[in-house]
């Protein structure tokens, strides 16, 4: 068995896809409103988990740009070394959100920009439901995705074969109240990344509150 066949999917896909990832989708104006918008409601010196982080921008860069403490989790590990050399004032962990132990009410803020879609809805569900309970109550939590009504279906991303899985706009509205979240703002966007063999995608940003 090789190393490869071990890693999750989405190990696989963002080690090939490194720092191309960051150049194709770092400039999002949509993802950068929406960090605004947690920075706007955060207290002085936040505690903030980033969900697949990626190569550390612009997430976690605009976070402890701002004196905030940032814990960034991903599964690929070339995507936790560029992120550890970019933004060394922020914490990254080599880890599977799924499995990862998170203690009840301990982030101000939480991230999660596109980072579920290679889970099936259940694991969405019970990822969703998880980093709900870690937030302190009336903390955030910005949630991004692609909205679409699929499961385990193949695309091409930035010229490579992907499964991926998804939820319709009201249906993933469903699951975050239904982990104690309100929908306080939602976007709608097409974006079409700085990428040759992309085009464009639809963007749903879900700005959430834990009550």
């Amino acid at each position: 068995m090789t190393h490869e066949s071990q890693q999750p999917p989405a190990a696989v896909l963002f080690d090939a896809l490194g720092a191309d990832y960051e150049k194709a989708f770092a400039h999002a104006p949509a993802h950068l409103s929406a960090l605004r918008w947690l920075l706007d409601r955060l207290p002085p010196a936040a505690r903030v988990l980033d969900v697949g982080s990626g190569t550390g921008r612009p997430t976690a860069a605009t976070l402890a740009a701002a004196g905030h403490s940032v814990l960034g989790v991903d599964v690929s590990p070339v995507m936790v070394d560029l992120a550890a050399l970019q933004v060394p004032e922020a914490s990254f962990r080599l880890a599977d959100i799924r499995e990862l132990p998170l203690d009840p009410a301990s982030f101000d803020g939480v991230c999660v920009f596109f980072s579920l879609l290679q889970m099936s809805r259940q694991e969405q569900s019970a990822v969703v439901g998880r980093l709900a309970g870690a937030l302190k109550p009336g903390g955030h939590l910005v949630l991004a995705t692609v909205p679409a009504d699929v499961e385990d279906v193949e695309v091409v991303f930035m010229g490579r074969p992907v499964r991926a899985t998804s939820f319709s706009e009201a249906d993933l509205v469903a699951v975050v109240e239904a982990a104690g979240l309100s929908v306080e703002e939602r976007q709608n966007v097409m974006f079409t990344p700085s990428h040759p063999d992309a085009g464009p995608e639809p963007h749903l940003f879900l700005l959430c509150r834990r009550a």
